[in-house]
């Protein structure tokens, strides 16, 4: 007899999630043997910092973004970095790497007891500066993509990449909206950063 199909099958193919608008980052890699899909990592990035609604997160993302357009570009020139997803100011949605592969969004990172944070996560990152507030629309996409993520994978945490890479990074900060985010997913307490 067929096991019935998950209530978000029809979101995914694979690990693409079907909303989002689809922008395929070449910065990916398998996850390592065994790795259990089981943390979200919250970021934010705007490029040029503090500008919001341009290209350059998608081309740096796609290895493709201009380094001589902007002055601060010289100090990221040639970094490959990618994160599954992004959520624009608006709420607008991109993926760029099948939740299904490693992306490379945590860098050196530990949560849990357990080191290296890309093995095992999907990375959101949100457009926004850190330590500022971030747009409605965006915690709407954010836990409609959480809920969604958690009946594909089996997600038991999430967590700001502050607090996997404390002192390293300081993303999303003190603008983004733990409670609120709690709140709209109804997840236990300890599915969160502690504080």
């Amino acid at each position: 007899m067929a096991s019935e199909p998950a209530p978000t099958d029809h979101l995914w193919d694979g690990g693409w999630y079907l909303p989002a608008r689809r922008c395929i980052s070449p910065n990916f890699g398998p996850r390592s043997e065994g790795a259990v899909i089981d943390l979200i990592v919250v970021h934010s990035i705007s490029l040029p910092p503090g500008q919001y609604g341009g290209p350059a997160i998608e081309q740096l993302f796609t290895n493709t973004l201009d380094w001589d357009a902007h002055p601060y570009f010289q100090s990221i020139r040639g970094l490959q970095v990618s994160a599954h997803f992004l959520i624009r100011r608006d709420g607008t949605l991109l993926q760029f790497v099948d939740g299904l592969q490693r992306a490379w969004h945590a860098g050196p990172s530990a949560y849990r007891g357990r080191s290296n944070c890309n093995d095992d996560s999907i990375g959101v990152e949100l457009e926004g500066l850190e330590g500022l507030t971030f747009e409605a629309p965006q915690y709407d996409t954010l836990a409609t993509l959480c809920g969604h993520m958690a009946e594909r994978f089996p997600i038991a945490h999430v967590a700001g990449h502050e607090h996997v890479a404390p002192g390293r990074k300081n993303d999303p900060g003190p603008g983004f909206d733990w409670a609120l985010l709690r709140r709209r997913l109804g997840w236990p307490t300890a599915s969160f950063p502690a504080g």
